[in-house]
């Protein structure tokens, strides 16, 4: 192989190896917990990074976030993973099950508080860009 041939190898190489870095890091990792029951909203969506959180909180069981209740009881062995909150939680509360907005906030603040770690502020959840 003649040297040339192989510098251009090595070109490509390293630039695919750059390309795979790029898209490791880039911000298709970041989720917003963007739910489109709310339309407009009068704060950027909340910034949550899913798997590196669920990993530095050490949570394992979906179920812990992507809960299911039946008849005002929480289902221990059931998740509502794949499910938009929307399609359980209206925008308004509903007897004891809250509107949509407030599921999400009692959801996230209230485990945050409970552990002592974690964004508890509005702006500490919904950053501005």
């Amino acid at each position: 192989m003649s040297m040339k041939k192989l510098g251009l190898l090595i070109t490509l190489a390293a630039l695919a190896g750059l390309l795979c870095v790029a898209t490791a890091f880039s911000q298709e990792d970041i989720m917003q917990l963007k739910d489109p029951a709310f339309g407009q909203n009068q704060r950027p969506a909340a910034v949550f990074q899913h798997d590196m959180h669920n990993e530095k909180a050490e949570i394992d069981d979906c179920a812990a976030c992507h809960h299911v209740y039946e008849n005002g009881q929480k289902l221990e062995d059931e998740d509502s993973v794949g499910t938009s909150c929307s399609e359980c939680h209206t925008l308004k509360n509903q007897g004891k099950q809250p509107g949509l907005m407030l599921a999400y906030h009692k959801q996230c603040k209230s485990c945050h508080v409970a552990k002592g770690v974690g964004p508890v502020t509005c702006a500490g959840c919904h950053q501005k860009k």
